[in-house]
């Protein structure tokens, strides 16, 4: 796990049930798109995920492809918004 996943996220699950978080995907000073997925699908288990922490600096390289990709299958929605774009829950 790179620097930002902690295995008390089970507890944000659990203990808060959420239907939205903000994800960091980015990687280098956050988690990459493999272990935020990780993440999302094992530990927190979100109605819906907005990716942030991505292209935030030049070492932030993670991709909201990546992390789709690393997600798999799953019934959490992924919401890749772009700047001033807005989303309706």
């Amino acid at each position: 796990m790179t620097p930002g996943g902690f295995g008390d996220m089970r507890f944000i699950a659990d203990y808060d049930k959420p239907d939205l978080v903000l994800m960091p995907i980015g990687g280098n000073f956050t988690m990459g798109p493999a272990d935020a997925a990780y993440a999302t699908r094992e530990w927190i288990r979100p109605g819906a995920v907005i990716p942030m922490h991505l292209g935030a600096n030049p070492l932030g390289r993670g991709t909201p492809d990546e992390y789709i990709r690393a997600l798999g299958p799953s019934t959490t929605r992924f919401l890749p918004l772009k700047p001033g774009e807005k989303a309706v829950f």
